[in-house]
């Protein structure tokens, strides 16, 4: 164990946290007329935390608060990887938040405050800092959600992922004060050594398992735990739920590979959590293909389908193996960069006083643009898992991964499911190109907005003709943190 002083493994965590107060003090003197100053003051934030975080990185892990914080390889691709989804959301995010009358200070610090906390998960080696950390991005989100004040919707979408949310902590926190009782430690390393060292299944570990991966299912929006998804991707502000169904997805990872895969990745307690994850698997893939069918809101069709994504996360977990986890590694990624697009194309075609979320709304859309229709084309392919776009290998290798662990039954069912989930995605690029246009107003965002969404949608072609350099990338860092 590495021990750097004095705390240069945390220093991106104090530089964006010392940001998130000057942009707080700032913004109380800055008009409305120049907010953009804020704006750009937290794209400079982001941007400095993901220099730091480059020039901090170290070969070896390196812990400090006592070996509560851990900076390595896993922990630093992933910090990157949420500095680059909060700063390309933060762009698509721009014009229709300012639309709103929530372009303030209040949505640019929380929006820190909330990669502060996704951060602190990411490089949790103790069960008091990885809780901190969640529940700094929760609470945060929570705010975010219920920022437009005067909507109805967003408030009440708020209050339902406010109460179910501490009922899931209130679950996982249950689950790691079991963990400390049967162990008599709260740091992830020494938990897995202990634990090891047991033998025999202990009971009170196994029901601790049970709340941790109850808890940890809310948070991935896994089924049953679910239900908190479609009403606040729904009622939240698209803003908002691009936020909350992106960047949170990487720290969800680190958190299950902290937990599962570190923690309790004990041979007496990974057949026990298994068994949990492929029921919440099955079930995740069964739900959100099936009912994603039903909807005509393109948000709540996103959000089942982010339950279905969920699903193929949890089959790379399983898997219980280098293999699986970088499986799991490369498909959220792969998510996160598909989820981005898609909203990020719903805020492009929404506009004051009107939001682009209905299915309805994208009618003709190869005739008003052909371009962005393309884009949006090549976005929806890739959830379907078509070739040759990224999805089909994001789910091809969870699917080997899952074949090689002995779960060929899983791997059926998988498929079966996606072949379910490929009709909605389908559904939408034929409204965009074989239907006559509902909408007629021009499409015209700025520079910055339609370079960024045409890289967004173009990476998708990128990185399915060429997975193996984020591949091998996810490899080395599954590897490096195991």
């Amino acid at each position: 164990m590495q021990f750097i002083t004095p705390l240069l493994p945390a220093y991106p965590e104090l530089f964006l946290l010392a940001m998130a107060c000057v942009i707080l003090v700032v913004d109380l003197f800055v008009s409305d007329e120049h907010r953009v100053v804020t704006y750009a003051l937290t794209q400079i934030a982001l941007a400095g935390a993901l220099a730091t975080t480059f020039l901090t990185s170290t070969a070896e892990p390196a812990y400090t608060f006592s070996g509560m914080f851990v900076d390595d390889l896993m922990s630093d691709v992933l910090k990157l990887l949420v500095y680059i989804a909060v700063m390309v959301l933060l762009v698509y995010s721009r014009a229709y938040i300012a639309a709103r009358a929530m372009f303030r200070g209040e949505f640019f610090v929380l929006a820190l405050f909330a990669t502060l906390g996704m951060m602190v998960m990411i490089s949790a080696n103790h069960l008091l800092t990885l809780y901190l950390g969640l529940e700094l991005l929760a609470l945060s989100l929570y705010s975010m959600v219920a920022l437009q004040r005067d909507s109805a919707v967003a408030t009440e979408a708020a209050m339902k992922y406010f109460v179910l949310g501490a009922l899931a902590s209130g679950m996982l926190l249950y689950g790691m004060s079991m963990l400390y009782g049967a162990t008599g430690t709260l740091e992830i390393t020494r938990l897995a050594e202990i634990i090891a060292g047991l033998g025999a299944k202990d009971v009170v570990l196994v029901f601790a398992l049970v709340f941790v991966v109850a808890g940890l299912g809310f948070k991935l929006g896994a089924v049953p735990f679910h239900m908190w998804v479609p009403d606040v991707y729904h009622g939240a502000p698209t803003a908002v739920t691009v936020f909350i169904g992106s960047a949170p997805k990487l720290a969800a990872f680190a958190f299950i590979m902290r937990l599962l895969a570190q923690g309790l990745g004990a041979e007496q307690l990974v057949e026990e959590w298994q068994r949990m994850l492929i029921v919440m698997a099955v079930a995740s893939l069964a739900i959100g293909n099936v009912t994603a069918i039903a909807q005509t809101n393109l948000k709540r069709m996103l959000a089942y389908s982010t339950i279905g994504h969920m699903g193929f996360l949890l089959l790379g977990i399983l898997s219980g193996n280098l293999v699986g986890y970088s499986a799991g590694m490369f498909y959220v990624v792969v998510y996160v960069l598909m989820n981005l697009g898609a909203f990020g194309m719903i805020m492009l075609l929404s506009r004051g006083g009107f939001e682009a979320e209905d299915l309805e709304d994208f009618k003709g859309l190869g005739a008003r643009n052909p371009w962005y229709a393309f884009v949006m084309l090549l976005l929806m392919f890739s959830m379907a898992g078509v070739p040759p776009t990224v999805g089909f290998y994001a789910k091809l290798i969870v699917l080997q991964a899952v074949i090689n662990a002995g779960y060929v039954w899983l791997a059926v069912v998988a498929v079966l499911f996606s072949l379910i989930g490929a009709f909605y995605y389908a559904r939408l690029v034929k409204l965009m190109y074989f239907d006559a246009p509902a909408d007629t107003a021009p499409i015209a965002p700025r520079g910055d907005v339609h370079v960024l969404m045409s890289a967004n949608g173009l990476a998708m072609l990128l990185f399915g003709i060429l997975p193996e350099p984020l591949m091998a990338l996810c490899i080395r860092s599954i590897q490096a943190s195991l």
